[in-house]
């Protein structure tokens, strides 16, 4: 492998970290393995702390394939909780509404999913890294401001409903969808839709472009999977010097 060259590193991102936070940890064990002090090396698609699966990071000359990357149709797995909302859509804030449910059936449920395939309009969270006067809009909502964002135009291809609770009010969806879907936005209007509230309890990315979730490392299983690579790199010796050396471990 020759990571200043270019490589794409498929990553199962685990619950509870960032995107940014699962790049820093890959970046600094190949940077130690390498001998460098920093790699360059960029995600193509964020997932939120509370979601889980396919990460690709791309290192070196590959970070010009992100854009790219990111157009690829992307598919999840979402559980969401209906009758009630948190401000972000998701349990990283506590339910700050409850809504009836009684009325929901599965019926009504699947009439109500199909409505969301084609192109849609879609206004991303609040809670979202989307931009407002330069700066990212969860930070501005983190500080008590108030943040209006404009709706967006996507596509989402399918989505398939693989679990319907009628008793605890708790669906789980498939969804194939394109580049800028916001799951959370979506779980915030199909709530409204079922003359509801709902929120997600689960999201699992599970495909990008050809990317499985089958097909990634495990970051705990990460250092294992370097220690077996042939690596061939040319570093830059020092800050001042041409000299380039090639290093086969």
């Amino acid at each position: 492998m020759n990571f200043t060259q270019g490589e794409l590193i498929c990553i199962d991102k685990p619950y509870g970290m960032s995107s940014f936070g699962a790049l820093a940890r890959v970046r600094y064990l190949i940077s130690q393995r390498l001998g460098v002090k920093r790699l360059k090396t960029g995600h193509a698609g964020t997932l939120d702390p509370l979601a889980t699966g396919v990460l690709i990071l791309c290192t070196g000359r590959k970070t010009k394939e992100i854009e790219s990357l990111q157009l690829q149709t992307k598919e999840y797995v979402a559980t969401m909780q209906l009758g009630a909302t948190t401000p972000s859509f998701d349990m990283e804030h506590t339910v700050d509404s409850t809504y009836p449910t009684a009325h929901i059936t599965r019926p009504m449920v699947e009439q109500v999913l199909a409505g969301f395939v084609g192109d849609i309009s879609q206004v991303p969270p609040e809670y979202s890294a989307c931009k407002v006067g330069g700066a990212r809009a969860y930070k501005l909502k983190r500080k008590g401001h108030d943040v209006e964002l404009k709706p967006k135009k996507l596509r989402i291809d399918e989505v398939e409903l693989l679990n319907y609770d009628g008793e605890a009010k708790r669906l789980a969806i498939r969804v194939v969808c394109g580049k800028g879907t916001y799951i959370r936005a979506l779980a915030r209007d199909i709530g409204r839709a079922l003359g509801s509230g709902a929120f997600l309890i689960s999201l699992r990315r599970t495909r990008v472009g050809a990317v499985r979730a089958e097909d990634c490392i495990t970051l705990d299983d990460f250092p294992a999977w370097l220690e077996r690579q042939d690596i061939e790199d040319n570093i830059l010796k020092g800050d001042n010097t041409n000299e380039t050396d090639t290093i086969q471990v």
